[in-house]
């Protein structure tokens, strides 16, 4: 039997769906009978003749636990689901229902903060400090510890909801009174924000002994964006090879001491050569469908063999393969059905799609993800550059570049005195504060083909909210990191040295 992820939401939906499927055909090839049981009528998982039986039930204890007492299967399983079955694990597990992949208990080590964070003690692997509280008091005295930007959530959510990033101790108190009812049954999460951070993430999968890698991404936005909105590429193209063998070790150490049977995915941070962990999920993750289409490994439906007894040594499947060609994920936002959103990408995920651009160079591959999305970046144009102190030292070989592929660069006034005084041609432009006629009136006036604007701190990602909110609206493409920058520059660079050329996955796997 398993157990899908329920209605689509934002944080959790057809990643989850594919998943399921991928295990339901897994099962009936190993000629053994699939049972799903799943409420949603928008996905496959939940037509008719997918599954030799369907239960269109909710996923709930007791739901659940009345269709076992009446089938009986050999077996449940919880991992492809996304986080709504994971919570029924050990309740499940405590009235006798027999768990297929990692055990309950160890899914209960990898959710269970404090379990988890002496795990990563133990085997002294970094992680961002962190602290729960169950009043405004604890949590103000936490935030003393740990210190500022601090990233706060409650616990138990899907897609990150009601996380925010907070900067000093009166947004803190504020967060603590508005957002969240805090208590003994649900503390809110502090932990230490990694601002300026690369983050990673990890699929793989593991028969209890042995385990692979199936994908390594790097996210192109930096830790603290969810990573349901993060544009991702595979391979990581800003990755030493000693910093991309640590995270492969690191990956198989955990899998080792969770046990896991199955698929785990995890999330990683590279500050300043530091590697941190910063979330371990012993399931299926949102990037499984990306990773398998990418590398033509059928993720789920190996980890489902595992779940069935199966070795990965008898499997032979090839994993991590070198790749002659790159994959990029980008999400679709639905800022442009709401007027006055908050386009700010943080930690509570807003988008509601995934698209992938594969070719055989990085820059073409960024070009066709930002044409799936339906955001074409313009050959000619202005240029317009914003970003913090900490980033003007990195801007300097994107405006040059900009300004050799033929863009016209303009700045606010702090940007543009630093490039132009290295010698590259800009024009200033006012803040939004500084009064009119302003960026925001340049993007209205469709004067502007491109947004780069790095914020660092409370201020300036409210003065961004002013810019993005304009640049969706008026459809105009938008970036806040400088290695999305680069990302761009360098699509744009093989856009004017290359076209485009076009082909089905397969030939990707098997040229």
């Amino acid at each position: 039997m398993i157990l899908g992820g329920g209605p689509n939401r934002i944080g959790q939906g057809i990643e989850f769906d594919y998943c399921c499927v991928h295990g339901i055909m897994a099962l009936r090839a190993l000629g053994i009978e699939a049972i799903m049981i799943n409420c949603n009528p928008e996905t496959v998982s939940t037509d008719y003749d997918v599954a030799d039986k369907l239960y269109f039930e909710p996923v709930t204890y007791e739901d659940v636990l009345n269709v076992i007492e009446l089938e009986k299967p050999d077996g449940v399983i919880i991992q492809f689901g996304g986080q709504t079955p994971l919570k029924l694990a050990l309740a499940l597990e405590k009235a006798g229902v027999p768990i297929w992949g990692t055990s309950p208990d160890s899914i209960d080590l990898a959710e269970d903060r404090d379990r988890f964070g002496a795990l990563l003690d133990s085997l002294d692997i970094a992680h961002p400090q962190y602290a729960t509280a169950t009043s405004v008091a604890e949590s103000l005295e936490a935030a003393t510890k740990i210190g500022f930007p601090l990233m706060v959530r409650p616990s138990y959510v899907l897609g990150g909801r009601a996380m925010e990033i907070v900067y000093d101790m009166g947004s803190l108190e504020n967060y603590m009174q508005r957002a969240v009812k805090a208590s003994e049954e649900h503390p809110v999460l502090l932990d230490r924000f990694l601002e300026d951070a690369y983050e990673f993430d990890v699929d793989a999968l593991s028969d209890g002994e042995h385990t692979e890698i199936c994908g390594l991404m790097q996210h192109i936005e930096e830790a603290g964006v969810h990573s349901g909105d993060s544009m991702a590429v595979l391979p990581p193209y800003l990755l030493s090879r000693e910093q991309h063998d640590d995270i492969v070790e690191t990956t198989r150490i955990i899998a080792a001491h969770l046990k896991v049977k199955g698929i785990i995915n995890i999330q990683f941070a590279i500050l300043y050569d530091t590697l941190y962990i910063l979330e371990v999920n012993p399931r299926a993750s949102r990037t499984v469908p990306f990773v398998s289409k990418a590398t033509g490994i059928p993720v789920a439906k190996i980890a489902l063999q595992i779940m069935a007894g199966k070795k990965l040594a008898d499997l032979g499947t090839r994993f991590a393969a070198p790749t002659d060609y790159v994959a990029v994920k980008e999400s679709v936002m639905p800022f442009d059905r709401f007027e006055k959103a908050d386009v700010f990408l943080r930690p509570e995920m807003r988008s509601t799609g995934e698209v992938m651009g594969i070719a055989p160079t990085f820059g073409s591959a960024v070009m066709k993800a930002f044409l799936a999305t339906g955001v074409s970046v313009p050959k000619t144009g202005k240029v317009f550059l914003s970003v913090n102190d900490n980033d003007k030292a990195r801007i300097l070989p994107i405006a040059e570049s900009l300004h050799k592929l033929g863009y016209a660069l303009v700045a606010t006034h702090g940007t543009a005195d630093y490039i132009s005084g290295r010698g590259i041609p800009v024009t200033p432009v006012l803040k939004v504060s500084e009064g009119r006629p302003n960026v925001v009136d340049d993007i209205k006036n469709s004067t502007i083909s491109l947004i780069i604007n790095t914020p660092l701190g409370h201020r300036a990602r409210q003065d961004e909210y002013a810019i993005g909110w304009a640049a969706i609206k008026y459809r105009v493409p938008f970036i806040t990191t400088l290695s999305a920058a680069e990302a761009i520059v360098r699509g744009l660079r093989a856009s004017q040295k290359e076209p485009q050329e076009y082909k089905c996955l397969q030939e990707y796997y098997h040229p």
